[in-house]
C-alpha cells in the first residue's frame, strides 16, 4: 500500500511539473494558445526584448512584408531602451508584459509575482502609453495561483503552440525547420528578440523571420498580432453561434 501511494505521488508530482511548463496545458488555468479555426492565420511572437540591433532589424523585416507581430517585453530592457519599445509601438505591433526581471514564477511568492507584473506594466505605460493587456510567463512556467494573479492584475495570459528553439539554433534554416514541422494554421509561434540581459545575438531569428513570412505568405497565410487573432477567434465563435441558431430555426 505504501509503495503504491509513493508511486502515485511521484506520478502526480511529475504530471504537475510537466503541466507547469507545457505551453498548451490548461491544467493551471486558461491561457490563449491560438486560433485553430483560422487555418490561414499565424501569429509571430518575440520574447525578452527590446534590443538595440535585433528588434530594429525585425521591425524592418516585418514592415517590408506588411506583417504584424507581438512583442512580450521585459520591463528592465524597456527601461534601458525606451526608444526601441516606442519604435515597436509606432510600427503598430502589439506589446505585452513579460515581467520586469524574467524570474521563474513557479518559485516566486505571490507578492514577488505582483511586483514583477506591476513594475513591467508601469514601465510599459510610461514608455509607450496604452498597450495590450497581454502577458506571457518567463519560460512558460506557471502554477495555479500564477494565472489567478495575472488575471487579477487585468492581464490575459498568452502561451504558444509552436516553439522555434531559436535560442539554441545554429542556423536560420534550423529555426525555420522547427517551425515548419508544426504549422498547420492558427498557431502562435515563439521566438526571441533578446534574452534576460538583452545582450544575445538574435540575427538568426531575424533571418528566419523573413524566410518564414515569405514561405507562408506565398501559401496564402497572413501574419497577425495576438489581439488580431483573438478578435478573429471571437468573430468565429459568434459566427458559429449564429449559424447554429439559424439551423435550429430552420429545423423547428
Amino acid at each position: 500500500m505504501a509503495t503504491w501511494l509513493t508511486t502515485a505521488a511521484i506520478r502526480m508530482a511529475a504530471s504537475l511539473g510537466y503541466s507547469s511548463m507545457m505551453p498548451w496545458s490548461q491544467l493551471f488555468g486558461n491561457t490563449f494558445t491560438g486560433n485553430g479555426a483560422r487555418a490561414r492565420q499565424l501569429a509571430l511572437t518575440y520574447d525578452d526584448g527590446p534590443t538595440e540591433v535585433d528588434t530594429l532589424n525585425l521591425l524592418e523585416v516585418l514592415d517590408r512584408h506588411e506583417a504584424k507581430a507581438t512583442f512580450f517585453m521585459l520591463g528592465r530592457n524597456v527601461k534601458a531602451r525606451p526608444e526601441i519599445a516606442q519604435a515597436v509601438a509606432a510600427a503598430g505591433h502589439a506589446i505585452g508584459n513579460h515581467t520586469y526581471n524574467h524570474p521563474n514564477l513557479v518559485f516566486c511568492s505571490p507578492s514577488r509575482i505582483r511586483e514583477e507584473l506591476d513594475q513591467c506594466e508601469r514601465v510599459l505605460t510610461d514608455t509607450v502609453g496604452e498597450h495590450s493587456p497581454l502577458f506571457r510567463p518567463p519560460f512558460g512556467a506557471r502554477r495555479p495561483d500564477v494565472i489567478q494573479l495575472v488575471r487579477e492584475a487585468g492581464l490575459i495570459p498568452v502561451m504558444w503552440t509552436v516553439t522555434a528553439f531559436d535560442w539554441s539554433a545554429k542556423s536560420s534554416a534550423e529555426i525555420e525547420d522547427h517551425v515548419h514541422r508544426h504549422v498547420k494554421g492558427g498557431e502562435i509561434i515563439l521566438m526571441h528578440d533578446g534574452d534576460f540581459a538583452g545582450l544575445a545575438d538574435r540575427s538568426l531569428t531575424v533571418a528566419a523571420t523573413g524566410h518564414l513570412i515569405r514561405r507562408y505568405q506565398d501559401r496564402g497565410f497572413s501574419f497577425v498580432s495576438i489581439p488580431e487573432m483573438m478578435a478573429s477567434q471571437a468573430q468565429d465563435q459568434l459566427d458559429r453561434q449564429l449559424r447554429r441558431r439559424e439551423y435550429g430555426s430552420e429545423s423547428g
